[in-house]
């Protein structure tokens, strides 16, 4: 019976594996304005604006606006005019707390600029001062990708 246990370990392992990747949802961000494939939303086209609160902060350097009330009216937007650390590198975590702490819940004003996959960079301000500035005057350092 011994043997039997231990040929059948590797096998319910793999098996206990496999549901856990099919029962754990998916750590995706809730903002679903943009699709992941398709057009850009004609409201977002380079140049034009949009208003509304914070509603998720992703990281250091990317956030959801909220222009209307459900998960499919919010925009993913990457800040244009701050580098973060990604979340896994030295300062990312710090970044993204920074973020929240300065932006969550306040109104933004965002002009879209290009698309970056399933969001679109633009430049936020908060009271008439980019979030790119906010960021480096609360001491946040830059350090992802450019």
């Amino acid at each position: 019976r011994a043997a039997e246990r231990g040929s059948m370990t590797p096998a319910i392992l793999a098996a206990a594996f496999l549901a856990s990747l099919i029962a754990t949802p998916a750590l995706a961000d809730p903002c679903k304005a943009i699709p992941d494939r398709g057009p850009m939303p004609t409201y977002l086209a380079a140049g034009s604006t949009f208003t509304g609160p914070v509603s998720y902060i992703g990281d250091g350097d990317s956030l959801c606006v909220s222009v209307g009330p459900s998960p499919d009216e919010w925009v993913e937007v990457r800040v244009a005019d701050f580098y973060a650390p990604e979340l896994h590198e030295p300062g990312g975590p710090e970044a993204k707390a920074a973020l929240e702490r300065i932006v969550m819940g306040r109104t933004l004003h965002c002009t879209a600029g290009r698309r970056s996959y399933d969001r679109v960079v633009a430049r936020c301000t908060l009271d008439g001062v980019s979030v790119g500035d906010l960021m480096r005057q609360a001491g946040v350092q830059e350090g992802g990708r450019r």
